[in-house]
């Protein structure tokens, strides 16, 4: 296709520019965002204390916000393909920022799990304009590593969140942290207002092609793909939300482990992970490219057998190490699992697709949580450990039925064999 004679055009270098401070700024902002999620989690035994809350009923409120988090996923994505992702990511932003803020004044069960819900709704605008901004402002050619760069700070953040989180809560108490928390969101936006660049022009991030083939959301809504790593994303998510929100209270209540040790215990599994996200991404692209299953299958397998070599533990230790190891091998399949439809999707409907394939991963953020609350209460946290084995496996079943080259990816009816 001819280029118009108004057509911008762009240096290399600029186009360069672009994408890295995109991502750069993402990457802050997502960040911010795991550690507000992730912070929950590690005050969860406070607050528990204080309002006199089951396990059931903690589990409750990180569930209340996967709940709204998950309903917000296709409508955020829906509106970031329709209005572009620069005022949406920072209404995003300021929301969960507000909401963070008011977690800390919460004054029983009710108040929090509003308060949470309505957190839920800031932070579930954000995964569709992040992926929409990352599609605007890179080429096709570097897109499934810029995503996976960005999607990689997700651990990042959940790996620094108890090492910043737990001496905050120690020194400051729990309320006062989430304000502390709150400030940073909010100083985080500011930048993201300023600095992020305008989006590269269509005829070199893509959004053209769709115009050309006529399709629109509701091809996407129609995928049979989307929906197969809609369900993939399920189940392998899981051990992540499964993990973040248990083990903090395990390691304080079963081994008797300190605060700021429990938190360094629970930073080191997802630090490790945010490393291996990175490596993952390159050994997908470098090696199984068009092999997916191949790569995700064994990973997946070898992390379950890691989840019960976690479980039979003698020591806290122990426990952590395997830990480590299991939420590693997780991340290497990461991009495997998310990089196929970052790679396929057109950027003009990419905020929509990736909203439901993160419906998912998001309904396993609303199962988790309360599932293995509740099997703490009726049994044991080795019981709600277990789950995750479970779904793990079911996610390397899964995995046999996703297509595995972008040829394969339907945004129609029919799917390629």
């Amino acid at each position: 296709m001819a280029l118009a004679e108004d057509t911008p055009t762009l240096a290399p270098a600029q186009i360069r520019r672009t994408a890295t401070v995109t991502v750069g700024l993402l990457m802050g902002v997502w960040v911010i965002d795991y550690v507000d999620r992730v912070m929950m989690a590690v005050a969860l035994p406070f607050i528990g204390q204080d309002f006199a809350l089951t396990k059931t009923e903690q589990g409750w409120l990180i569930t209340a916000f996967s709940l709204v988090y998950l309903l917000c996923q296709i409508p955020g994505g829906i509106l970031a393909d329709r209005f572009g992702a620069r005022r949406q990511l920072m209404v995003s932003l300021l929301l969960w920022s507000v909401f963070t803020a008011l977690t800390g004044i919460a004054w029983g069960l009710a108040s929090l799990l509003v308060i949470r819900a309505l957190f839920g709704v800031g932070q579930g605008l954000f995964p569709g304009a992040s992926f929409k901004a990352v599609a605007e402002r890179t080429t096709p050619g570097v897109r499934a590593t810029a995503a996976g760069a960005m999607l990689a700070s997700n651990q990042l953040g959940a790996g620094v969140a108890p090492l910043i989180v737990a001496p905050l809560i120690l020194v400051l108490g729990w309320r006062h942290t989430f304000w502390v928390t709150a400030a940073a969101g909010v100083a985080i936006g500011v930048l993201l207002w300023k600095l992020l660049p305008k989006a590269l022009p269509a005829h070199l991030n893509g959004s053209d092609v769709v115009e050309d083939k006529g399709l629109g959301l509701g091809a996407v809504m129609r995928s049979p793909s989307v929906w197969k790593f809609a369900a993939l994303f399920c189940a392998t998510n899981m051990l992540g939300y499964g993990l973040i929100t248990w083990v903090p209270s395990y390691l304080l209540e079963e081994r008797g482990i300190s605060l700021i040790n429990t938190g360094v215990m629970s930073a080191i599994p997802g630090l490790v992970m945010c490393a291996t996200v990175f490596l993952g991404g390159w050994l997908f692209d470098r090696f199984f490219h068009d092999r997916a299953r191949l790569y995700v299958i064994p990973l997946l397998l070898i992390t379950a057998v890691l989840l019960v070599l976690m479980l039979m533990a003698e020591s806290a230790v122990g426990f952590t190490v395997y830990q480590t190891l299991a939420m590693g091998v997780a991340g290497l399949s990461s991009m495997g699992i998310l990089g196929m439809p970052v790679r396929a999707l057109p950027p003009a409907v990419i905020g929509s697709g990736m909203g439901i394939v993160n419906v998912g991963g998001q309904i396993a953020g609303v199962l988790a949580p309360v599932l293995m609350g509740f099997l703490v209460d009726r049994f044991s946290y080795s019981a709600a450990f277990g789950l995750l084995i479970a779904t793990t496996v079911l996610g390397a079943l899964i995995a046999l039925i996703v297509p595995q080259r972008p040829e394969q990816f339907s945004l129609g009816t029919k799917e390629l064999a």
